[in-house]
């Protein structure tokens, strides 16, 4: 509902701007001094709109800069947890090497002041 009424309202300032565009254009061109105050709000309003594309562009320069970084952060934490996971199956794997050879029982149970049979073996 809002995009057609935006739609019609721009249509219609555009059609009441016509006959006030060609008004200053022809006071311009009769006046010298109303033509060079039209040409210095022109100049004026081209330095704003050149100052706010390049705070636009620095703006979207330093997003860009915290995606690349917030990026790079991942790519390291999934290198990080890559590297536990490798060490947590190096462990799961010693872990079922001695269920193996013990039972199950031998593992779980193993009392912390008796030597590993493994190593006296």
């Amino acid at each position: 509902m809002i995009l057609p009424l935006a739609k019609l309202g721009t249509l219609a300032l555009k059609t009441m701007s016509k006959p006030i565009a060609i008004r200053l254009k022809t006071e311009a061109s009769r006046h010298p001094q109303f033509r060079q105050l039209i040409i210095n709000l022109a100049q004026v309003a081209g330095a704003a709109v050149i100052f706010e594309v390049q705070r636009s562009a620095r703006s979207e320069a330093r997003k860009e800069e915290a995606r690349r970084n917030e990026v790079e952060a991942l790519r390291q934490k999934e290198d990080q947890l890559a590297w536990e996971i490798e060490i947590v199956k190096q462990k799961l794997g010693e872990i079922e090497r001695q269920a193996n050879s013990r039972g199950l029982s031998g593992v779980l149970f193993r009392s912390s002041s008796a030597p590993d049979q493994t190593k006296a073996s």
